[in-house]
């Protein structure tokens, strides 16, 4: 498993603008994911697949608010950092910004 811990980024879009900071955790040899954004509730999120392949993890999820629609989550991890984006349906692709681990 790749990408173990807590991790942290800045995105912007027209709905929030700001850090996000998410944790990746093995869930008895599953990826699990926690998810926070300041001062807006998360949604039902279900994770339905995911994927590494050498130092990238793809996740499709789905959440309450746009049932039935795939949400894809790319991330690739160079050491502390990593670069990535978040494909949500009728919002398109959000590039998240300045990706660190934070613990």
């Amino acid at each position: 498993m790749i990408g173990l811990g807590k991790w942290a980024c800045s995105v912007n879009t027209m709905f929030f603008s700001g850090d996000v900071d998410f944790e990746i955790f093995d869930n008895n040899g599953e990826y699990g994911f926690n998810l926070n954004i300041p001062n807006v509730k998360i949604p039902d999120i279900t994770v339905k697949d995911v994927e590494e392949d050498d130092d990238t993890i793809t996740a499709t999820v789905e959440t309450s608010l746009l049932p039935g629609k795939d949400i894809v989550l790319v991330v690739t991890i160079e050491d502390d950092t990593f670069d990535g984006y978040i494909k949500v349906p009728m919002f398109g692709k959000v590039k998240l910004k300045n990706g660190r681990k934070i613990g």
